[in-house]
């Protein structure tokens, strides 16, 4: 019986390699199909899936505000502790205190593209953008903080 598996493990895996070689071979010989992008020289038509997970981004509109509330959500949902979210205390025009967002920090160095923290946003402020060169010489440039200065929450995001 172990003999039989065995044979049958070697003819797959001739096989498989068979249909390989024979796609590579047919590139070969037909030049003008070639599917390959000549990264970094395409670098500015460069066409990635939609699908693709970049980083996390955070929407800010023409008038600087976002749809973050500082729910924590995404800090919650977050498995390696890239998100850390600090929140204040505003006032709303009938006097009362509303919690705020203050500082949206993340840190793109322990991200692991894994999206639960723009599955976990109940506002959808947080999305994952089509950049993928993060290369640095200082690991603090990759620890961002995504509200601008002076942003505030979007009327009418509760």
């Amino acid at each position: 019986m172990f003999i039989k598996e065995y044979i049958k493990e070697v003819y797959q895996g001739v096989s498989s390699l068979l249909k390989g070689m024979k796609k590579t071979g047919y590139y070969f010989f037909h030049p003008s199909e070639i599917i390959t992008q000549q990264y970094p020289d395409n670098r500015h038509e460069l066409k990635l899936p939609e699908r693709f997970r970049g980083e996390v981004v955070m929407a800010h509109d023409d008038n600087n505000e976002h749809a973050c509330t500082g729910c924590t959500a995404c800090e919650l949902a977050c498995p390696n502790g890239t998100i850390k979210i600090i929140t204040k205390m505003d006032l709303t025009p009938e006097g009362k205190k509303k919690k705020a967002l203050d500082t949206f920090i993340y840190h793109l160095e322990l991200c692991t593209m894994c999206n639960l923290c723009i599955e976990a946003c109940p506002t959808n402020a947080i999305q994952m953008a089509q950049t993928f060169e993060h290369s640095v010489y200082d690991r603090n440039k990759l620890t961002k903080k995504l509200n601008q200065p002076n942003s505030k929450i979007r009327e009418g995001v509760e």
